[in-house]
């Protein structure tokens, strides 16, 4: 959501560095609800990576990283971006024409409540397993 892109978090005293500079970013990021046409179905779409898994392999790897280090998303989101894209690819060849919306938090959905409602609970912060999640739908 637009309000937690500009929370604190290490490092980032200001928040997500991609705000006002990245395409798909607030403030420059649609209002989601002009997105779709909600007289048709919207999906979420979404990758669960092993973050807990991931972490113990790097903690073996580099024993002696800090623990930020060993979860830092450099050395997984790559993967799990392009795990993410394969089921997105996959799920378009079954629902052509539909649009992708690859940030919905940046356009104001709280994901987390969203899942919920699919009985999907997220771990914040995530410790063994996170989620990487698109919404699709007819524009």
């Amino acid at each position: 959501m637009p309000k937690l892109c500009k929370h604190p978090y290490p490092n980032h005293p200001k928040g997500c560095p991609n705000w006002g500079k990245k395409k798909g970013c607030p403030p420059n990021a649609p209002w989601l609800p002009n997105s779709f046409d909600y007289r048709y179905p919207v999906y979420a779409i979404w990758n669960v990576y092993p973050f807990g898994e991931h972490v113990e392999k790097m903690r073996a790897k580099h024993p002696e990283w800090t623990q930020r280090q060993v979860e830092c998303c450099l050395y997984w989101q790559g993967t799990a971006r392009k795990q993410l894209k394969e089921i997105v690819k996959n799920f378009l060849k079954g629902h052509p024409g539909l649009k992708i919306v690859d940030c919905p938090e940046a356009q104001g959905i709280n994901l987390t409540e969203t899942m919920k409602q699919v009985y999907v609970q997220l771990e914040w912060p995530p410790k063994h397993k996170t989620y990487q999640i698109v919404l699709a739908g007819t524009a």
